[in-house]
């Protein structure tokens, strides 16, 4: 979400480096490549502490010898070189690389297999397909994704990602593909937590960086740090949490694998959250695509299929 000194300094190095690169026939699209590793919810904040983080690692190369600011500067010339749209640079290396969790399920995750697949990973390849490429997916802890975006590692995130205001400084967004409502878990017996002000006080546990635990931080909930759901149940089965909060369908998708498990649903936010697909700004070209990819996919009921198919219901539609 922000950018320091470093960034600054690498901006005052980009005419110079800019020069060098025409001389020397320089070029390349900017990343690093996709690679494999491995929440989330969708989450506001996300970005903003894994951006913290790089921001923070800049410093302190910076303060060590200045290479940082040389590598900043590098990456931004070569960007600068090339111009244009990135969507025009995804049309050239024939592929989107799209950022995702891998353990996020029904959303993004393994099969028995060991295939990457879920709704969200349809969904881009869908729209990959809409744009005339292949879809290539980057896998990562959900605190990292934003920051491998802004490095140039990947071209978007398509993970459940929500829009927030902290996101907007840096991000535009898609229209809409889903409307799902954010649900609140206790474990079984509590009798003590009934709706989200119940929360105050309480512990719950959360991905720090999502949107559903500065819910829950905003209700004066403690959060409890976790990775996935399946984490969030164990805690609430030990007793180390009193609540989670997440979106319905992921809870529905791990209760219809674990029917028997002692956690239960006590209520539903009023209004639905929405799934979209972030870009840097500055990049329409690329936005007004995808967005007509989306439109494409609802019309033709494909997104509508997809969502039965992983949620047991649609999801896609305000209706």
């Amino acid at each position: 979400m922000r950018k320091n000194g470093l960034w600054k300094m690498g901006m005052k190095a980009v005419p110079a480096i800019m020069a060098a690169c025409l001389l020397a026939g320089c070029g390349g699209d900017g990343k690093d490549g996709a690679g494999t590793g491995s929440d989330g919810g969708a989450d506001a904040p996300a970005e903003s502490s894994a951006d913290a983080g790089g921001a923070r690692e800049g410093a302190d190369a910076e303060q060590e010898s200045g290479a940082g600011s040389q590598e900043g500067g590098d990456a931004q010339a070569e960007g600068d070189a090339q111009g244009g749209d990135q969507l025009a640079k995804i049309l050239e290396a024939g592929k989107i690389v799209i950022g995702t969790e891998g353990t996020y399920s029904p959303n993004s995750y393994h099969d028995d297999s060991g295939k990457l697949v879920g709704f969200d990973v349809e969904v881009g390849e869908k729209i990959a397909e809409k744009l005339g490429v292949e879809a290539e997916f980057f896998e990562a802890e959900w605190d990292s994704l934003f920051s491998s975006m802004d490095a140039g590692r990947i071209d978007t995130v398509i993970n459940e990602v929500e829009y927030s205001e902290e996101r907007a400084l840096k991000y535009d967004f898609s229209q809409p593909y889903t409307y799902i409502h954010g649900a609140l878990m206790v474990k079984g017996d509590n009798e003590e937590i009934k709706t989200f002000e119940d929360l105050d006080g309480k512990k719950a546990a959360q991905n720090l960086t999502s949107s559903w635990g500065k819910m829950a931080e905003e209700y004066g909930a403690e959060l409890v740090s976790v990775d996935a759901v399946a984490q969030t149940v164990d805690l609430l089965l030990a007793g180390r949490a009193d609540a989670t909060l997440n979106v319905e369908t992921a809870f529905s998708d791990y209760l219809k694998k674990n029917p028997d498990a002692d956690v239960k649903v006590v209520a539903l936010t009023e209004e639905a959250s929405s799934s979209l697909v972030p870009v840097k700004k500055g990049n329409e070209e690329l936005l007004k695509a995808i967005n007509e990819a989306i439109d494409e996919l609802r019309a033709s009921g494909e997104l509508k299929e997809l969502s039965e198919k992983y949620f047991g219901m649609d999801v896609t539609s305000q209706e």
